[in-house]
């Protein structure tokens, strides 16, 4: 049996071809894939051949926001979304609880392990969580960058009556500014330059929205003076870096979660020390999709409404370069079959 497959080959050179199914394995089902949204991260793939010092040494398949309904596995008949990380549950770092840093990790779309543009592929059992009826498949793609969003905000150590600044407001963005909302800041400030992200921002709870500029000129202290308690930089690049520890207060949590278009982060050392800022780095997620099911399950989170843009996946490559143009929000890739 064969099954169609979008795989990049070269920088921008994205083919869907057929191939042979995948074998299936102990403990694995098999999952029809229905829904694959674009991360940013893909887009790295697709415009660079690779993210960080991971590089395209063979065609991979990208994608790793899915959804999909289970064919063959304890869950067969079942509506899943797919965790795409698979730690080795072996190593020290797993054993303390830190499975999204572990060394070893597969990851669907990374390095060598094949992504969710397909029509089916076989994961393991205990990553695939099942969707309750009110949830779409395009909601259960979008549960991997809502727990992006929710790690970062993890980290960040968000408090009730604290404020918060997320500077980037593509769709994990928008995500943050939601679970900062829910989790009891009093004021989320959004900083974006893009005139219909920054709408979003404001449409799904920020209090204040301003740009890059903006901040630079102190507007931020017309509604939080002395700066916020967090703040989250997820556009992955260095003025928005800078931006983040411009909006912090001295003594702040700043959370870096974008990832630059080349291997290096630079920042204000000066600006950052007299502030004695903490800083840290977020890296995908760490078991967050009960909790992200949970919150959309109850509204406190709204994830749907933020996908702008569908395709089909022989449309593929017209879905990347509209992600790639920033028009709206997430790009989605709907396998029908």
């Amino acid at each position: 049996m064969s099954l169609r497959v979008a795989r990049l080959h070269g920088v921008g050179d994205l083919r869907v071809d057929e191939e042979p199914d995948e074998p299936t394995r102990p403990g694995h089902s098999v999952v029809r894939v229905t829904a694959v949204g674009i991360c940013g991260s893909d887009l790295h793939w697709f415009h660079e051949g690779g993210i960080g010092d991971a590089t395209l040494a063979a065609p991979l398949v990208l994608g790793h926001e899915c959804a999909g309904v289970v064919e063959q596995g304890p869950l067969a008949g079942r509506r899943v979304a797919i965790d795409p990380a698979m730690p080795c549950e072996a190593c020290d770092t797993c054993r303390r609880g830190h499975q999204n840093l572990c060394p070893q990790v597969r990851f669907l779309g990374h390095g060598a392990t094949d992504g969710a543009l397909r029509d089916r592929l076989v994961w393991p059992d205990d990553l695939l969580h099942p969707l309750p009826d009110g949830l779409s498949d395009a909601a259960g793609a979008m549960l991997e960058p809502l727990g992006v969003a929710l790690h970062a905000l993890d980290l960040g150590h968000v408090r009730m009556g604290g404020t918060v600044a997320i500077v980037g407001c593509g769709p994990i963005g928008v995500l943050a500014v939601q679970l900062a909302r829910s989790a009891g800041a009093t004021t989320v400030v959004a900083v974006e330059p893009l005139p219909h992200r920054a709408e979003a921002a404001r449409r799904f709870g920020a209090d204040v929205v301003l740009t890059p500029d903006e901040v630079r000129a102190g507007c931020l202290d017309r509604a939080v003076t002395g700066g916020v308690d967090v703040a989250v930089e997820i556009a992955g690049s260095h003025d928005a870096v800078a931006i983040a520890m411009l909006a912090a207060r001295p003594g702040a949590r700043v959370v870096l979660a974008g990832i630059p278009a080349e291997d290096r982060t630079t920042f204000p050392a000066a600006l950052a020390r007299r502030k004695g800022l903490t800083i840290l780095l977020a890296r995908r997620m760490n078991g967050t999709y009960p909790r992200a099911i949970a919150l959309v399950r109850r509204g406190s989170v709204h994830v749907e409404p933020l996908v702008s843009h569908r395709f089909e996946l022989a449309q593929a490559g017209e879905a990347f370069a509209s992600a790639a143009r920033r028009n709206g929000l997430k790009t989605l890739v709907e396998i029908f079959q």
